[in-house]
């Protein structure tokens, strides 16, 4: 079997509802093998997507206006606490994955979100 034969695939739908300022009100997220695709609310989301031929990662960082400050400390530390286990799972480089979480800690210390005693 050819490993880079698809087999399966999934559509992921993002919904983002703007006011007449074309803010973000309302985000909504689904995956067609999951839930039967229906769409959940979420406050928001961070998409990056590496381009294959320009080499670029191109992003989509989007939160509503309801989105609170503490919310956003936690989004961020729980990304950069994935990221270093991404980063790790990918390139087996122990040392810097490390180095991303002990940042990680760091922002969820600044931020309040991990004790400073831990």
């Amino acid at each position: 079997m050819d490993p880079n034969e698809v087999v399966k695939s999934s559509d992921i739908t993002l919904r983002v509802g703007l006011n007449a300022e074309h803010v973000p009100v309302k985000i909504e997220w689904g995956a067609s093998d999951r839930n039967g695709g229906v769409l959940e609310e979420c406050k928001a989301m961070a998409v990056a997507l590496f381009d294959k031929e320009h080499r670029d990662t191109l992003r989509i960082d989007l939160w509503t206006k309801e989105m609170q400050v503490l919310e956003m400390d936690r989004f961020m530390y729980q990304t950069l606490r994935s990221l270093s286990q991404t980063y790790l799972k990918a390139t087996q480089n122990k040392e810097l994955a490390e180095d991303i979480a002990k940042f990680a800690h760091y922002f969820g210390q600044q931020t309040e979100i991990v004790p400073k005693d831990q």
